[in-house]
């Protein structure tokens, strides 16, 4: 498990670096288009050919990893600040608030993600800019995204709520809102940071569905489930291999997050 880990932490390493310097290793502008090359094949000009509109891949690739996977964390640590205060206060206050809050949260479950999703977005404007289309999307993940991490957030409050250092604490005249931030706050950090880790490869593909569907975000700026569009009406996909790029990284990105979450589990 151990050399899972570290081949999740190199090859994460390796996306985020991508990411992080995107404007600068791509070769030229994400957007500009090669008017005299569309469709082209790699080549040395273009490693990953340029798309319909000729505008070149590989520049489009890198972008757009700094696009997904940039912003899922921002998305994340939304969705799991909201878990934490809706499910930590349930869990510590109890009773019947615990059980109206869980109700809440049951029913909110109970609904399609995808199609709560699609229908929180469609009701917003379409026509938007790239900048503010991102900026929706991501936010529109992290607002939706905290129910189930809610829940798991509350069972560990729950169990806390009742110890010994707790009791004694509110013995002392500590206060209820002292008590989540000082005392049961650094004792559920490791169930935050597993639901913060496990939120970001979720919303990942999220944001590549909405954008795959036009709902995410707008061109021209790229995103991995926009560029993976292209696959939709593509028939000779066994001969054009580099279009799969963006899935290749998409995949090699759900993977290496899934094995770095789980091998802390398992030495948890």
């Amino acid at each position: 498990m151990k050399r899972a880990r570290l081949f999740a932490v190199v090859a994460l390493a390796l996306v985020y670096a991508v990411a992080l310097g995107a404007r600068f290793l791509a070769p030229a502008d994400y957007a500009f288009q090669f008017r005299e090359a569309p469709n082209a094949p790699p080549s040395v000009r273009f490693l990953l050919g340029t798309d319909e509109l000729g505008r070149d891949r590989l520049s489009r690739v890198f972008v757009a990893a700094q696009t997904s996977l940039l912003l899922a964390p921002a998305a994340a640590a939304l969705s799991t600040l909201l878990a934490a205060l809706i499910g930590a206060t349930a869990g510590y206050i109890g009773g019947w608030w615990e059980k109206l809050t869980m109700a809440g949260v049951d029913l909110f479950l109970s609904l399609p993600w995808l199609f709560l999703l699609l229908t929180v977005r469609a009701v917003l404007p379409l026509d938007t800019t790239p900048a503010l289309s991102v900026m929706l999307t991501f936010a529109i993940l992290g607002c939706l995204g905290w129910a189930a991490s809610a829940r798991v957030i509350c069972a560990g409050v729950r169990q806390l709520r009742n110890s010994g250092f707790v009791l004694n604490a509110r013995a002392l005249g500590c206060s209820p809102a002292r008590l989540l931030a000082v005392q049961l706050g650094p004792n559920i950090k490791p169930v935050l940071w597993a639901q913060f880790l496990v939120s970001i490869p979720v919303f990942v593909l999220a944001e590549a569905n909405l954008s795959m569907l036009g709902l995410g975000v707008a061109e021209p700026l790229p995103s991995l489930g926009g560029m993976m569009r292209e696959l939709e009406n593509f028939s000779d996909l066994g001969s054009q291999l580099w279009r799969l790029a963006p899935l290749a990284l998409l995949f090699a990105c759900i993977t290496a997050f899934q094995l770095f979450s789980s091998s802390r589990e398992v030495q948890a």
